[in-house]
């Protein structure tokens, strides 16, 4: 699993992928927070708080994370390389959980440079003391427990296609549609028991970001996440 792990870093930091993905991710997120006039400019907000992050980094979270796991699974399809894996001795699970981790550890160093924001809110505050630190780690939290999702359904579309572009769109699809989806279908139903939204990733998220963290929302995370790991090891046995 650590060489499958190790393996991944080498790629993306060998190479400009991963400097490219975590500038992309800085630069859009710091233009549409300090720069771009509107509702996420925190500067003409008048108020010091993360909330415009927290609220649009889910949605770059769906565009980005598809295009680093697109390559994981569509390249040794397309290259012919999973027999070659295969006859390693590690197994599928070692294989998957490698890339897995190596997905997910460079969307948790992107979100690292984010964290001078919560530095520079504290200076532009009137009354430091009131800003909600326990909001912030809680979202913060949400982040990595969304990002741990897409990374497996991202996989999981990776092993769908020998096509990279294929399987960035089959996994921003299924992310947007994991995210949003049973939400919008709550509204447009309009149900009252919110048991249709529970069943997406928007609603366990909000959740999350208020700063409680309650165990059915772990549970929900780590249940997805499996989940879709658990069914990209099955698509992946069945293309050897």
């Amino acid at each position: 699993m650590l060489a499958i792990l190790k393996k991944e870093l080498n790629i993306f930091f060998a190479t400009p992928i991963g400097y490219l993905v975590i500038a992309i991710f800085l630069l859009i997120n710091g233009l549409f927070l300090w720069v771009f006039k509107g509702d996420f400019n925190i500067l003409d907000a008048n108020f010091a708080d993360l909330n415009s992050f927290f609220f649009i980094a889910p949605w770059f979270f769906i565009f980005v994370i598809p295009a680093i796991t697109m390559r994981t699974f569509s390249d040794e399809i397309r290259l012919g390389t999973i027999e070659i894996i295969k006859t390693k001795p590690i197994s599928t699970w070692d294989i998957i959980i490698g890339k897995y981790l190596g997905c997910l550890l460079l969307i948790s160093i992107a979100l690292v440079p984010t964290m001078t924001y919560v530095y520079t809110i504290t200076q532009l505050a009137a009354t430091p003391e009131n800003i909600d630190y326990g909001s912030i780690i809680g979202s913060y939290a949400g982040l990595l427990f969304l990002a741990s999702s897409i990374t497996s359904i991202g996989m999981f579309a990776s092993t769908l296609s020998n096509n990279q572009i294929v399987a960035f769109i089959t996994g921003l699809a299924l992310s947007f549609f994991m995210f949003y989806g049973f939400e919008a279908i709550d509204e447009l139903v309009n149900s009252e028991s919110y048991a249709i939204k529970n069943i997406g990733l928007y609603a366990h998220f909000i959740n999350i970001g208020r700063g409680v963290i309650d165990t059915k929302d772990l549970l929900y995370f780590i249940s997805v996440t499996f989940f879709f790991l658990f069914i990209t090891k099955t698509n992946f046995d069945h293309k050897q």
